[in-house]
């Protein structure tokens, strides 16, 4: 058997979990940015995994299939850096678009922003079909055609074409779409395929954020493509929640490409450890990511990101700008968590690229992070560890400013604090926004955390919203690359319903995935005999077997030395004596939890047959954690 791999790359951070031939689940997490030490964060990664060195060829014999899920499409709509496009519009409705809905998303804002068209020109085609399908004007072909070549001439390479009632009728814009692609347009995106619904100006919106979006995505496909051996397949993750060919994948379905993912993998563990209501929580380096699940997947047709509509089906997923590197600021009058990040280059101050005071850097100064179970790969060699004067000295110097505009009196402990708070209180409200606003109590809920700063806030916020459990799976970190490898091919589409069945993607006795029926047949929910009788029931994560190594930075065992990064393989029958780096927490004790014993502070769990062993450490004196009844 090869490997298989699954990657989410995302602004910050590429998490990878890798399926080796022997049925191990391996973790890895590099920066998503670092030219200096590789060119693509996905197949460095991917050579480390098969130990090769960074100039080697990906063997083709090695890699059974490789899934992916990427933040390019996203990235280039939130920062209009995507494909300069040329909207063709039906004579006489130019400024639809600009027009719009009439819409205002803030109904007493005084000043209205609105975000800058996608589009970069837009040009009238002399055509009409009446809302029955009928033509009431044939399509002017040579105007058209010289008008194309004139933008074709100036630069422009991307066209989206929208003609009302298209999706009655497609023929014009079919038409349409055959001369552009004579005049040397190479991305060319038609309202009827990317949006074939009643409503011009939302199905003309997303086939300009198609055109737009698509040439981005495409070029990042083709660049791992390239590395990869031909014959080996390559998956993406689309927006709802299926995978699809390489070669398929569009723009209009990569805006929640790593988000699906870990909606995927949240309610698979969430359902592992007995919970059909679950919130997610997946804060990362960039942005935190918020979602509910009641049992089954929530999806949405019609969505608006960074202030652009676009009408094509979704898993419900509500993202804020909060995350790992969110810049810290002070504007003279209040303290600020974002929405500007760091990013992955330079990063925060920490990452020694000489970036900004960010959230990571205040968990850094109040101890909640340790430096010594970080890997040394940051600095302009990414062969230094985290730099924690830096960071010391960067709030010093903010706390003075703080302290003189206001007239305060704030420790540097205590101004990132503050800062915490503010980016908490974000997060607490994007859930706010999905339970509260909808009528939904978050308490009869379980706050899933996951995503590589999620453990540092989940409890804080679980606090806020009233929350009575968390729950931390060991691949939290990598949790959406992990939901990427559940993820069935081309799943996820409107008609599909939502259930799991027992299967092995990795082989026989590897691990439980999720499955997406096809309308018609037969759901195949396990039964609670059913459960009983898996042997990964009731863990709160799969059980491979042999057991997979994990990469668990705050935990080590006592005999050990402070290494960045100690894998924990023994199996439950087998554990041994481990200590928590941080404090080690104590969860209260509650109905249907069993506990083993907790000698020297140690938390542990049991299950029936096999010895305790010590699971996890809080950061917080004033976080209250559950973890999943065995």
């Amino acid at each position: 058997m090869a490997w298989q791999i699954w990657i989410d790359r995302g602004g910050t951070f590429t998490d990878i979990v890798a399926c080796a031939p022997d049925g191990r689940l391996i973790q890895s997490k590099l920066l998503s940015e670092n030219p200096l030490a590789y060119a693509d964060a996905a197949i460095a990664g991917m050579r480390a995994m098969l130990g090769l060195r960074p100039d080697d060829p990906l063997p083709a014999e090695a890699i059974a299939a490789v899934k992916m899920g990427t933040t390019v499409g996203t990235n280039a709509l939130l920062t209009h850096t995507g494909e300069p496009t040329l909207l063709v519009i039906t004579e006489g409705f130019a400024d639809a678009l600009e027009i719009g809905d009439q819409a205002r998303p803030d109904i007493f804002a005084l000043d209205i922003r609105k975000p800058a068209p996608l589009y970069a020109r837009v040009m009238e085609a002399a055509e009409r079909v009446a809302a029955d399908g009928s033509v009431l004007r044939p399509l002017e072909r040579v105007a058209l055609a010289q008008g194309l070549a004139k933008a074709r001439q100036s630069g422009l390479k991307a066209c989206a074409i929208a003609f009302v009632h298209a999706w009655r009728n497609p023929a014009h814009e079919l038409e349409a779409a055959e001369i552009a692609r004579q005049a040397g347009f190479e991305q060319v995106s038609l309202s009827h395929q990317a949006s074939p619904l009643i409503k011009f100006v939302p199905r003309a919106e997303t086939a300009v954020l198609d055109a737009t979006l698509s040439p981005p995505v495409r070029r990042y496909v083709a660049q791992v493509a390239r590395a990869l051996p031909a014959e080996t397949p390559l998956e993406f993750m689309q927006s709802n929640g299926g995978l699809v060919e390489a070669a398929q994948f569009q723009g209009r379905d990569s805006v929640l490409s790593g988000p699906a993912g870990g909606l995927i993998g949240m309610a698979k563990v969430g359902r592992a450890a007995g919970f059909e209501r679950l919130i997610g929580f997946d804060m990362g380096g960039t942005s935190t990511d918020v979602s509910l699940f009641a049992g089954e997947f929530e999806r949405s047709l019609d969505t608006r990101i960074a202030g652009h509509r676009i009408r094509v089906p979704m898993l419900g997923v509500h993202t804020v700008a909060a995350g790992g590197g969110s810049i810290l600021k002070f504007d003279g009058q209040r303290l600020l968590a974002g929405p500007a990040s760091a990013g992955s280059l330079p990063g925060p101050a920490s990452y020694r690229n000489g970036g900004p005071l960010a959230v990571t850097d205040a968990n850094l100064l109040l101890g909640r992070l340790q430096p010594d179970c970080f890997p040394a790969v940051f600095g302009p060699g990414a062969n230094q560890p985290l730099d924690t004067e830096a960071v010391a000295t960067g709030f010093r110097a903010l706390a003075e400013r703080v302290n003189a505009g206001l007239g305060l009196d704030y420790t540097p402990e205590r101004l990132a604090a503050g800062f915490l708070d503010v980016a908490v209180e974000h997060m607490a409200d994007a859930i706010r926004h999905i339970t509260l606003a909808r009528g939904v109590n978050p308490a009869e809920f379980v706050l899933v955390s996951f995503g590589g700063a999620g453990g540092q806030h989940a409890c804080a916020v679980a606090a806020r919203l009233g929350i009575g459990r968390v729950l931390v799976s060991p691949y939290a970190s990598v949790l959406s690359a992990y939901g990427i490898g559940l993820a069935e091919g081309g799943g996820g589409r409107g008609e599909r319903e939502q259930a799991w069945k027992l299967s092995y993607p990795c082989g026989k006795g590897s691990s439980l995935s999720p499955t997406l029926p096809r309308r018609g047949r037969e759901k195949s929910v396990p039964s609670s005999a059913t459960r009983a009788r898996s042997p990964s029931w009731p863990f709160p994560w799969p059980i491979p077997s042999p057991w997979p190594p994990l990469s668990m930075p705050s935990i080590r065992p006592a005999s050990a030395s402070p290494t960045p990064s100690v894998p924990w393989s023994v199996p439950p029958s087998k554990s041994r004596p481990c200590t928590a780096v941080a404090k080690p927490w104590r969860c209260p004790p509650q109905p249907g939890i069993r506990r083993g014993p907790s000698p020297s502070g140690r938390f542990s769990w049991t299950v029936p047959g096999a010895t305790p062993g010590c699971i996890g450490a809080r950061s917080s004196p004033s976080a209250r954690c559950w973890r999943a009844p065995p």
